[in-house]
């Protein structure tokens, strides 16, 4: 909404920035052929100052774009280094698990084959 606002103000800039430049030009006591001259080099800077804001406004979007890229490749990177430390917790405890139903499953053997019926 802000890049909106500047950008029709940006416009609105060079709208002013034509007009009052036109203005001056005519009310200047110069021949024809001067003032188209001046005319013509005015459009000229108009259109260097209009592609300047569009190659700045270019290089701020691949910025941002870029930035947006990083923070999400170091945010992926990070979720999977949870999972990754998750499936290493969960198998950890199932080895655990494992093991004492295992040592439980040979008490029990021997205890049932110490008894005497």
């Amino acid at each position: 909404m802000a890049d909106d606002n500047s950008i029709s103000g940006l416009g609105w800039f060079l709208a002013g920035l034509g007009i009052g430049a036109l203005a001056g030009v005519l009310y200047a006591p110069k021949s024809g052929r001067e003032t188209r001259d001046e005319l013509a080099a005015q459009a000229m800077d108009a259109k260097e100052k209009a592609n300047q804001y569009v190659d700045q406004t270019k290089d701020q979007v691949t910025e941002y774009v870029d930035k947006g890229r990083e923070y999400y490749d170091k945010g992926r990177t990070q979720w999977s280094q949870y999972v990754d430390k998750g499936k290493d917790f969960v198998a950890q405890q199932q080895d655990k698990v494992a093991s004492a139903v295992d040592t439980g499953k040979q008490i029990y053997q021997e205890k049932v084959e110490n008894q005497t019926y």
